[in-house]
């Protein structure tokens, strides 16, 4: 097992409301690593509408919404927070100092605070439809790359149209012996520059292209062949590594496990599956472990962003009073405090 990581707040989800909730838990002095399924910041905002202007944020007459996640990223950078990618917490353990986590990458944290601002749940893949593909996961399938070099000198097959499948077809192909993408159509849906590169690997060989579906894995320990059904004729393609990119969905994940008070039934009406949290400081039923932004429910719960950046000012608030319960908490402006001012670099 790796060694633990320590820290005073470990945050999950690097959405707008887990980004901001480091700026709020900053400015009272508590340091954050946050976890994050993606391989980047941003939650929804940055994976599925970068570009989509957003209207509804103070200030802001209209920003997209990587505009958002980049300008989050440049508040919070006078606190230093470590990101964890591509890392998704599978279990949530109560030890002596607080809480263990452990991310299906191997990654151990322990820390007095949790703060789950996971939006709609967890980025899950969305996975074909192949009888017993889950005998095949973590023996040749994935639906992420964690490591790149694990890839060196392997025969590849990837699936999907859209620009995770083009980018990673590309990236991989430096590395591979042999690489393959398999697509339903032969027009692809990611960015033009991307699109044109697969084109021209395609045209040169360097990337084989299989117009179908995948429909069976071969394989006993391990896997070892794909078979591609297109207008009725099956073909075997012979791969040591098959990495599927249909896209994402939001499901609740893990976190559905870990003993949490949960919104389901008549009490929470159609939104079913959220955290049930107090309205003072977004507590859960865990002690130290909170949840905010589209998560949770509460009564009189609005799914905006600017809502979760109040239930992450309070929840900061609550964290600093649990992990220093000698200390006075004030709240400090930022208009006004030239101690945080300085730590802001504003003056």
């Amino acid at each position: 097992m790796s060694d633990k990581i320590k820290t005073d707040v470990v945050i999950i989800g690097a959405g707008p409301v887990g980004l901001f909730a480091v700026f709020e838990l900053g400015l009272h002095g508590l340091s954050a690593h946050v976890i994050d399924i993606l391989g980047k910041a941003g939650g929804q905002c940055a994976e599925l509408y970068p570009d989509k202007p957003i209207y509804d944020i103070p200030a802001l007459p209209v920003v997209s919404g990587q505009a958002l996640t980049d300008n989050l990223l440049q508040q919070i950078e006078p606190f230093a927070p470590t990101f964890h990618f591509n890392h998704m917490v599978e279990t949530l353990e109560r030890v002596q100092d607080g809480w263990q986590l452990t991310t299906d990458g191997g990654a151990v944290f322990e820390s007095k605070i949790v703060v789950i601002a996971a939006g709609g749940g967890s980025f899950q893949p969305k996975k074909p439809s192949i009888d017993g593909i889950e005998n095949y996961e973590g023996r040749g399938v994935a639906y992420a790359v964690r490591n790149i070099n694990q890839y060196d000198g392997k025969n590849i097959l990837l699936a999907g149209g859209g620009d995770s499948a083009l980018d990673w077809t590309l990236n991989l192909a430096e590395r591979a012996a042999k690489i393959g993408l398999v697509h339903r159509r032969r027009e692809f849906r990611g960015a033009p520059a991307s699109v044109k590169k697969l084109e021209e690997m395609i045209e040169s060989g360097r990337v084989q292209f299989y117009l179908g579906n995948p429909i069976k894995l071969l394989g006993e320990d391990k896997l070892s062949g794909v078979v591609i059904e297109n207008d009725g004729v099956e073909q075997t393609v012979m791969v040591d590594n098959f990495l599927p990119f249909y896209g994402l969905s939001m499901k609740l994940g893990p976190l559905a496990n870990w003993g949490l008070t949960l919104g389901t039934g008549e009490k929470v009406a159609a939104d079913k599956n959220l955290i049930l949290v107090d309205t003072e400081a977004f507590r859960t039923n865990l002690p130290g472990v909170f949840a905010i932004g589209d998560i949770n429910y509460y009564p009189g719960k609005l799914k905006l962003i600017l809502s979760g950046f109040h239930e992450a000012a309070l929840m900061a608030i609550a964290a600093k009073k649990l992990l220093s319960p000698d200390e006075r908490v004030a709240m400090q402006y930022t208009t006004s405090s030239t101690k945080l001012q300085r730590l802001l670099k504003v003056i």
